[in-house]
């Protein structure tokens, strides 16, 4: 999943004015905001879609039905699997069959009980013809769930519902990672009583109940008692509007947020002014550049490798990227199964890279493009590296600035022959950084931005996918992994480590690795704050 960074901004200027005007107005604690909110305050940069599972497509919505609705599993910040409205599940020995039970004594918010029922109910509403505009792809492992979804079946011949209790999926392949897939918030269940504006008044079975959401100032949410995993350890929860980073750290700093992220260009003075409010963790997050596959020059993997040679990647990521990164020597980022930690990065070796380049036919070099964001001050700075870096050994760049929508549709198309971005993981296994980033049915759009095409990578990632066992399937991902990497289809920079920042008034926020990890249950406001 491709999302931007945030600007390079100057923010303790700005902030610490901000914090004097507050003094002055009388400001105090976690109060002020929109709403007069007290209690946990969380933010988005722009305002959800929807507060529908069935409408999530974008990282707020999908945060946002995280809090409200439940999933038959759940993710936990570190990217753990854990069972969620389902307590335990089964999986035939081919890996296409699972039967899902259901925890006892679950309601929604309007008190219904949950039924298995429910859980069908809602997953065919997601993917009914006439639900438009939603991210299905998770189901469409189920046996009859396109046809559906095309309009072809009346019903999902996949889902069985077993009584009060239990449902079943058949696959129309086996498929390891499918119950990580029921973690997606468009897996969420919902009530089944959903009125015509479900998405501006949503009822789930969530830690957090639905108060009130202006659009584009704040969204207001109350803690579930009655939550079959505990009710959340903070009274309150509103999540805030606020677009700007600078606006951000100031009202982090005035005690008006109780987290923030730390933009990369401010890295040092948060480090020194405040390093006690700091929290970092490693990203499923890939910082590369995709080398079109089958353009010019770049369809030789010779010339790939020379390219990963020609750049001095620790030298960016420490004077251009403040450190906040590991070096990658592959696309699995080192914290997951699959990823071998004893491969070495690509070395800074100018001498091989003009070796590379003559023996494949460029003794003087060639030209190319390399596209960023212009918007994205951090990726601007790093393809000025490496033009700079490629330059001194015979590789003329251009580089291409453009809006972000303008670059994606570009990379997508296969019109660049470089383009420097980023990959969020869906969901925390090795398979999402494969089947996504290399398989040829996801050349382009599906997020093959290299056209990398292989017949055997192909056939292993099929193999891995029907894996059950996990052992076995890790040792499958890492010899794709290694396969692939030798074959240079990007230029291999970094995954990216998060930094954030938790206000001293708060206690037991952890920085979640995927997008719906964190449901702010264990998070409160210290006593006496």
């Amino acid at each position: 999943m491709l999302r931007h960074l945030f600007r390079t901004v100057n923010l303790f200027d700005t902030a610490k004015s901000a914090l004097f005007l507050c003094i002055l107005a009388g400001c105090h604690g976690q109060s002020g905001g929109s709403g007069g909110a007290r209690g946990l305050v969380y933010y988005e940069t722009y305002d959800p879609r929807s507060l529908d599972p069935a409408l999530s497509t974008d990282v707020p919505t999908g945060e946002m039905i995280t809090l409200l609705f439940d999933g038959l599993t759940q993710f936990n910040a570190d990217g753990q699997l854990l069972p969620g409205l389902s307590d335990r599940w089964t999986a035939d020995r081919t890996g296409q069959r699972y039967v899902f039970h259901l925890r006892s004594g679950v309601t929604f918010h309007d008190g219904r009980p949950l039924v298995a029922a429910d859980v069908k109910r809602s997953l065919l509403r997601v993917l009914s013809p006439g639900t438009r505009g939603g991210r299905v792809w998770p189901l469409l492992p189920i046996a009859g769930a396109q046809d559906y979804a095309d309009g072809r079946a009346r019903d999902v011949t996949g889902i069985a519902v077993l009584g009060d209790t239990a449902i079943a999926f058949t696959l129309t392949e086996p498929l390891a990672v499918f119950p990580k897939f029921l973690a997606m918030p468009v897996a969420s269940v919902v009530s089944p009583a959903v009125p015509a504006d479900f998405g501006q008044h949503p009822v789930g079975t969530g830690p957090w109940r639905f108060v009130a959401w202006e659009h584009d100032d704040y969204l207001r949410f109350a803690r579930n008692p009655s939550y079959w995993g505990g009710a959340p350890l903070g009274e309150s929860l509103t999540v805030r509007i606020i677009p700007e980073a600078l606006t951000r750290a100031a009202e982090f700093l005035a005690g008006r947020i109780s987290v923030v992220e730390i933009p990369f260009g401010e890295t040092k003075k948060w480090e020194q002014e405040h390093p006690d409010w700091l929290k970092r963790k490693p990203a499923l997050r890939p910082i590369y550049v995709p080398l079109n596959n089958r353009r010019g020059a770049l369809r030789d993997p010779r010339v790939r490798q020379a390219i990963n040679h020609a750049v001095n990647v620790p030298e960016i990521l420490r004077t251009v990227w403040n450190g906040r990164g590991d070096l990658a020597a592959g696309s699995i980022p080192p914290t997951l199964g699959g990823s071998d930690p004893s491969r070495r990065p690509y070395s800074y070796d100018t001498t091989e890279a003009r070796r590379l380049l003559r023996v494949a036919g460029y003794p003087n070099g060639f030209s190319l493009q390399l596209w960023r964001s212009g918007t994205n001050v951090e990726m601007g700075r790093v393809a000025q590296a490496i033009q700079a870096q490629l330059a001194a050994v015979g590789i003329q760049v251009e580089i291409v600035s453009r809006d972000a929508s303008s670059m994606r549709e570009a990379v997508r198309k296969g019109d660049t022959d470089m383009a420097i971005t980023d990959w969020w993981a869906d969901y925390p296994d090795a398979d999402n950084f494969l089947y996504p980033l290399f398989h040829s049915a996801s050349v382009g759009p599906g997020g093959n931005y290299a056209f990398y095409r292989d017949r055997v990578t192909d056939s292993l990632i099929m193999v891995a996918r029907r894996t059950v066992g996990q052992s076995a399937r890790e040792a499958l991902y890492r010899r794709i992994d290694t396969r692939v990497y030798d074959a240079a289809p990007w230029l291999y920079l970094w995954f990216a480590v998060d930094l954030w920042a938790e206000h001293p008034s708060i206690e037991g926020w952890d920085i979640p690795v995927v997008f719906n990890g964190q449901r702010w249950t264990k998070v409160r406001v210290k006593a006496g704050r």
